[in-house]
């Protein structure tokens, strides 16, 4: 390509990259023009096959070609994306309408269960995050040895503190501030140091809930449960009760209800069993009313706690725990 054809064909891309309607024609310009098998790196190659006189003539406007023509494709790049002017603005478009937001289903779940246990006179009691060894573990009975007080489990400040590894901590803050009766429960975000996989999280919920007063039983810890579970999972779930220990409890029980999927035969959901665990709970240990100024002879308790994920896993059929905490809007929407 001789200079006079160069100058013809840059005279042409500037036309076209100017009158380029989409950033696609843009591109497409771009392309034919300066791609690597465009129009100007075929003309940079054949300089050598040039007389010398020609050769410095075409390359000096091959050059001005691309230079010039660089310039007119970020101007209308710019251009193109510059938002319209009012009045070029086509109102036959249809409208975009914002998504109406969802309730993430950790939030479903620990709305459902304030409202179940509302209707039988709970009431709701938060608290901090950090919290101090005494409410933590001293004041629920928990022993210096015991091994949740490890670094390896539990997540300890410099000054002491500690991130709380369940919500009885608040439990412990309301019966230190008032008297029986007392009927609450304490939803929030706990903290242990679990290695991360399908079923543990580092990061996790609990909803726990305390009832003390006059002649509590357990018979009344065991109807509660029953009324949650069928109020949660259907009214042919069945709720059974194990021994169990927890330091904080005496005697102490592990709450299980029937799969609400298998309907107890067994399946993959609760590992052919046909029970999934759900809460562990108990009768208040006459200790711990003791260390928060109750009077063990005259009162009486029931405490338990479970975790947020779990009820979600299981009531929404989610096979990974870290599905919840990816943000990733696709998962989510399906929950709306």
């Amino acid at each position: 390509m001789d200079a006079r054809q160069l100058e013809s064909a840059m005279h042409e891309a500037l036309q076209a990259a100017e009158a380029a309607s989409s950033a696609e024609v843009l591109e497409a310009v771009r392309i034919r023009y300066l791609g690597r098998k465009g129009l100007l790196p075929g003309v940079m190659k054949d300089l050598k096959a040039l007389a010398p006189a020609d050769r410095a003539e075409v390359g000096r406007l091959a050059n001005t070609f691309k230079t010039a023509l660089a310039d007119a494709l970020a101007a209308r790049r710019t251009a193109l994306a510059a938002p319209r002017e009012s009045g070029t603005f086509d109102t036959t478009l249809p409208g975009q309408w914002p998504r109406p937001g969802l309730a993430h289903p950790i939030s479903r779940v620990i709305e459902d269960a304030v409202a179940v246990f509302a209707r039988m006179g709970f009431t709701v009691a938060e608290g901090p995050d950090i919290e101090t060894a005494w409410h933590n573990f001293e004041a629920l009975n928990t022993p210096a040895h015991h091994p949740s007080l490890d670094a390896q489990d539990t997540f300890w400040l410099d000054n002491g503190r500690v991130l709380r590894t369940q919500t009885s901590p608040v439990q412990v803050r309301v019966m230190e501030s008032r008297q029986p009766p007392v009927r609450i429960v304490t939803p929030g975000r706990c903290y242990r140091r679990d290695t991360t996989d399908a079923t543990h999280s580092a990061n996790f919920h609990q909803i726990e809930g305390l009832y003390v007063d006059t002649d509590v039983s357990l018979a009344d810890l065991k109807g509660t449960l029953a009324f949650f579970a069928h109020a949660m999972m259907g009214p042919s779930v069945s709720v059974r009760f194990r021994p169990h220990f927890f330091p904080f409890t005496e005697p102490s029980v592990e709450c299980d209800f029937s799969c609400h999927v298998c309907g107890g035969a067994g399946c993959r959901v609760c590992k052919q069993s046909g029970w999934i665990e759900i809460a562990g709970a108990g009768m208040v240990d006459p200790r711990v009313f003791e260390k928060v100024g109750y009077d063990p002879e005259r009162f009486t308790g029931f405490a338990f706690g479970m975790g947020v994920e779990r009820i979600a896993m299981i009531r929404y059929g989610i096979p990974d725990i870290r599905l919840l905490y990816e943000n990733d809007m696709r998962f989510l929407a399906q929950f709306g």
